[in-house]
C-alpha cells in the first residue's frame, strides 16, 4: 500500500500562470508544496513529460533608436505574447520596463544586459528566487522634491504591491551623468563623473543591509527644450537617457554580480499634445521607478560557472536542478541590423556539447546600428515582424521545422558525400 505522503513524479502544467511553469520549480520545491500540483486551468495541457521546458531570450538592444523597444516599454507586448507562447522566457529592462507601468509575468526571467551577455557565454548562469531584498541608491544631486517623490514611490511599492524594497541610501557626492550620441555608432552613450560614489553606495547596501538586488535613481541633466527629446517623445528617435542608463547598470551588475537595474531622476516634462503613444508611459508620473522595483522583487541571482564546475560532469553540480544556462536557451530573437552585441554573437557561436539555439531576427524592427547576421556569419531565420517571430517560436517549440510551414520551402534532403 502507497504511503499518502509520498512524493511522485509530475509532469509540467502548460498553464501560464501555473508556478510549474518555472523551469527552476525543483523536486526540493515540490516536496514543500504538494498541494501546488493539484492546481490546474481550463486550458491547462500536460506535456511530454521526457521534455525540457523551452526556454527563449528577447533582445533589443538599449540606447540604438529600436522602431520597437527603444521607446518607454513599446517591446512589452511582444514580451507578453511570446511569454504565452514558450515555457520561459529571458530578457532584459529594456524591454519588461515601462517607466510607470509594468506587467507581471511569472514565467518571464528580468536579467540585466551585462549579466545577459556574461550568460550567454556560459561564464554566469540565472537562479531563479522566490524574492529578492532589494536596496535603493538615491543620488545626491537630486533635489529634495525629488528625492521625496522617489521615496514616496518605494513606499507605495511597499504598501500596494507588497514588494521588499528594505532600505534606501543617498551618495556621498552626486554622480553628476552626462550624456551624448555616439557620432561613430548613433547610439546614445554616456558616463558619471563620480562613479565610485555610486559603489560606495551599493557596497554598503550589500554589506549592510544585506540586499541582494539593487535600484539606482540618478538625477539626469534637464534638456526638455533639445529637438532630440522632441523627436522622441513623438516616437521617433533615440532614447537618449538608455545609453548611460545602461552604463550605470552594467558597472553595478559587473562589480557585486547581483541584478540592477536604473531609473532616470527628472522633473516632470511640460504637457504636450502631440505626444506618442509609445513614449506615453513616462510622462504620466514624477518617476520612472515602479517598473524598476516590481521587475528587481523577482530577478534571478547571478552565479559563475566557473566556480561550481565538477570535473566529472560538463554541468556545475550546483546548478543541475535549480539554475539556468546558455545550454538550456532554444531561440533567441532579436532586430535583424542589431546581431553584434556580445550576447548574441555568443548566442550564435560554436561552443563544444552545446547545440547552438535558433537565432530569429526581425526586420521590422530596425535600428541605427547595422550589424546583420549575413555581415556577421551568422545563420538566422529572417521575419518580417514580431507576429513571423512568434510563429517560428511556436513551430520549433512544437518540434516542426518552420519552413514547413511555408510554400515551398521545404527542398529535397541532400546527399551527404562524407564517408
Amino acid at each position: 500500500m502507497p504511503l499518502v505522503n509520498a512524493v511522485q513524479p509530475f509532469p509540467h502544467i502548460g498553464c501560464s500562470n501555473h508556478r510549474l511553469l518555472s523551469p527552476c520549480f525543483s523536486f526540493a520545491e515540490h516536496r514543500l508544496f504538494p498541494t501546488q500540483l493539484k492546481v490546474s486551468c481550463s486550458h491547462a495541457r500536460l506535456t511530454n513529460k521526457y521534455k525540457r521546458e523551452y526556454t527563449s531570450v528577447m533582445i533589443v538592444p538599449t540606447g540604438i533608436g529600436a522602431s520597437i523597444g527603444g521607446f518607454a516599454g513599446d517591446a512589452l507586448p511582444v514580451a507578453r505574447t511570446l511569454a504565452s507562447v514558450v515555457d520561459c522566457l529571458i530578457s532584459h529592462p529594456n524591454v519588461l520596463n515601462a517607466a510607470m507601468l509594468y506587467w507581471p509575468m511569472p514565467n518571464v526571467l528580468y536579467v540585466e544586459g551585462y549579466a545577459l551577455d556574461r550568460f550567454a557565454e556560459g561564464a554566469w548562469s540565472l537562479l531563479p528566487v522566490h524574492q529578492n531584498r532589494v536596496g535603493l541608491v538615491l543620488d545626491a544631486g537630486m533635489e529634495e522634491e525629488l528625492r521625496v517623490r522617489h521615496l514616496q514611490v518605494a513606499d507605495a511599492t511597499r504598501a500596494s504591491l507588497g514588494l521588499p524594497v528594505i532600505e534606501y541610501i543617498v551618495t556621498d557626492t552626486p554622480l553628476e551623468v552626462e550624456k551624448w550620441v555616439d557620432p561613430m555608432s548613433g547610439q546614445s552613450t554616456g558616463r558619471m563623473k563620480h562613479p565610485d560614489s555610486l559603489l560606495r553606495a551599493v557596497s554598503a547596501l550589500v554589506n549592510q543591509s544585506r540586499v541582494n538586488a539593487v535600484a539606482v535613481v540618478a538625477r539626469f541633466p534637464d534638456d526638455n527644450s533639445s529637438e532630440d527629446v522632441d523627436d522622441y517623445r513623438q516616437g521617433k528617435g533615440i532614447d537618449l537617457l538608455a545609453g548611460v542608463e545602461a552604463v550605470i547598470s552594467h558597472m553595478v551588475v559587473k562589480e557585486f554580480e547581483i541584478p540592477c537595474a536604473h531609473a532616470p531622476a527628472l522633473p516632470p516634462m511640460a504637457l504636450t499634445t502631440s505626444l506618442s503613444p509609445k513614449s506615453a508611459a513616462e510622462e504620466i508620473g514624477y518617476t520612472f521607478l515602479p517598473c524598476v522595483l516590481a521587475g528587481l522583487s523577482s530577478a534571478p541571482q547571478y552565479l559563475k560557472a566557473a566556480n561550481y564546475l565538477d570535473s566529472s560532469s560538463p554541468r556545475p553540480l550546483v546548478l543541475q536542478k535549480d539554475c539556468l544556462m546558455a545550454s538550456d536557451v532554444d531561440s533567441v530573437i532579436l532586430p535583424a541590423d542589431a546581431c553584434g552585441g556580445d550576447g548574441a554573437l555568443a548566442f550564435a557561436a560554436t561552443f563544444p556539447k552545446r547545440i547552438k539555439p535558433l537565432i530569429i531576427v526581425v526586420e521590422e524592427n530596425d535600428t541605427v546600428l547595422n550589424d546583420t547576421p549575413d555581415k556577421l556569419g551568422i545563420e538566422a531565420i529572417k521575419v518580417s515582424n514580431y507576429w513571423e517571430a512568434i510563429g517560428v517560436v511556436a513551430a520549433h517549440k512544437a518540434g516542426v521545422e518552420p519552413n514547413s510551414l511555408r510554400r515551398n520551402k521545404i527542398s529535397n534532403i541532400n546527399y551527404s558525400m562524407h564517408s
